[in-house]
């Protein structure tokens, strides 16, 4: 070999090199960035970490003890709607019509959705803040990506209040996309009126009617 093709030949093997060490460096940075309870938290286990952690803060909040609906609204904005899969939940309740929208008015819709399940879920909350939850064994396929995590919550003197959440994994770990309260789905129940709107004025007359609605009143 000459010295030119030697040369030729260090540099290829060096610049290969330093492509690995950016891949490696990359992947590193990718893996640092997924915090490990995200990457690794199973979706029963997850249910119950953010689940009792809500609990902890309503029954020590003044504010929330107080029935202050704002405090509330936060927490479970804060808490918990990260754990939403707002967009799959908006696209369950709205039907056909989601599949037609825009990227605006899908935009729109699920940040009114948002804010309806905020001020639904405050509701409940400040029905349950004083009970327990008693958390069932998760019964699903290691391997599975969709599954039902079920929980009651325990009311003395009162039937249990059966809550169930149905789960996929994505991207970003685990995700509720819907929420079953007494055997009645959260999406489901909302689905009739939704196109009940949407036939009166389209996925336009939807966001004004869900805007509304969030914009006073009590979460029906």
């Amino acid at each position: 070999m000459t010295h030119s093709a030697y040369r030729i030949s260090s540099m290829a093997r060096a610049g290969a090199r330093a492509r690995m060490g950016g891949r490696l460096l990359a992947l590193l940075a990718s893996l640092l960035l997924v915090p490990p309870a995200l990457a690794q938290e199973a979706p029963d286990a997850l249910v119950k970490r953010v689940s009792q952690e809500a609990l902890a803060i309503i029954k020590s909040d003044p504010k929330v003890q107080a029935g202050d609906q704002g405090r509330i609204r936060e927490l479970i904005e804060t808490k918990l709607t990260p754990y939403f899969d707002v967009d799959r939940m908006t696209a369950l309740a709205a039907g056909r019509a989601y599949r037609s929208a825009t990227p605006e008015q899908k935009k729109r819709l699920a940040e009114e959705f948002k804010t309806l399940l905020i001020r639904t879920y405050s509701t409940a909350l400040n029905q349950y803040r004083d009970q327990s939850l008693d958390y069932k064994p998760l019964r699903a396929d290691p391997n599975a990506t969709d599954v039902t995590v079920r929980t009651e919550v325990i009311r003395p003197g009162q039937p249990p209040v059966q809550i169930d959440y149905s789960m996929s994994k994505t991207p970003n770990g685990w995700k509720a996309y819907d929420i079953i309260v007494g055997g009645v789905s959260l999406v489901t129940n909302y689905r009739d009126e939704f196109t009940r709107e949407v036939q009166a004025g389209g996925i336009d007359g939807l966001i004004k009617a869900l805007a509304a609605k969030n914009g006073g009143g009590a979460a029906k």
